[in-house]
């Protein structure tokens, strides 16, 4: 790979020295001419390579597939980059009459709280749910966010459904491997009284997500250049995303305090009812509502 740093200005002076003549303009077509233009690093190269990853992902579309055409709602879920709550600098412009000030240095420590944007995105659909954390990124959260949604939203949009399926990715608040997810799935599923079908993509996958690209960067661009001062207004700009494909977006503080490194029950492994596929069970299994 062949690539420079030098601007225009700088190749035209360096050709100079070596006795050729010519102006930025020329530069600029021949660079064109090429195949040469300013480029962005690109994340591409993965860190690392699973197992079975092209079998999950085929088993995923067969998924996608059978819920596309059923009642049921398929929804992909993740949290996005925490944000500080305080006068802390943010990265984008806005238009304004005034300067916007913010604190010279980044310091946790200067932070008045923390917004913890816990995502569910409607497939189907082509909408969203954000629910703000104030705390702690945690199994229980997520499932609390999921449950949020569902009683305030999917219920009525799938008031049919049966099932739901749930894209998420192998590590976090939901992670595949942690059973304390597992149990406030469990949970989850008692509580709302539908199963809930999970698949998740494999390590080192997770961009393949469909809220990482359909939702998070429309929500960032949304967030652009404010200064968070409090939660409500985290809400407000995540609430007027939108996109030219009618993509929208709700919102939802939960004030709730989540403890971190909490244990799964004792006897959790040995009493779930979640049934895990018979095929690449570690990524694809179902919680199933206990009738009492």
């Amino acid at each position: 790979m062949i690539w420079t740093d030098l601007s225009c200005t700088e190749i035209v002076k360096k050709m100079k020295v070596m006795g050729l003549k010519v102006g930025r303009k020329v530069v600029k077509k021949l660079l064109k001419k090429h195949g040469y233009k300013k480029r962005k690093i690109q994340k591409r190269l993965s860190i690392g390579r699973t197992k079975n990853r092209n079998e999950q992902f085929e088993k995923i579309a067969r998924l996608k597939n059978k819920y596309i055409k059923s009642a049921n709602p398929i929804i992909s879920v993740d949290t996005k980059k925490k944000e500080f709550i305080g006068d802390l600098y943010r990265a984008g412009e806005i238009y304004s009459q005034e300067e916007q000030k913010s604190f010279d240095h980044d310091f946790p420590k200067l932070a008045k709280g923390i917004a913890v944007p816990h995502g569910i995105y409607d497939l189907k659909r082509n909408s969203a749910y954000i629910n703000i954390g104030t705390n702690h990124e945690t199994a229980e959260f997520a499932c609390d966010s999921i449950k949020k949604w569902w009683n305030s939203q999917g219920r009525y949009d799938y008031s049919k459904a049966n099932s739901i399926l749930m894209l998420a990715d192998s590590g976090g608040s939901n992670s595949c491997r942690h059973y304390i997810f597992k149990e406030s799935l469990q949970k989850l599923s008692n509580d709302i009284g539908i199963e809930i079908r999970i698949a998740h993509y494999p390590p080192y996958t997770s961009k393949w997500n469909p809220i990482e690209h359909r939702l998070f960067p429309h929500i960032t661009r949304s967030m652009q250049g404010v200064i968070l001062k409090n939660h409500s207004i985290a809400k407000q700009l995540i609430e007027k995303t939108t996109t030219k494909t009618g993509l929208k977006v709700k919102a939802n503080i939960i004030k709730k305090v989540y403890a971190k490194g909490k244990k799964v029950a004792k006897d959790f492994k040995e009493t779930m009812k979640i049934k895990f596929d018979k095929t690449l069970g570690e990524w694809n299994y179902r919680a199933v509502p206990l009738r009492i």
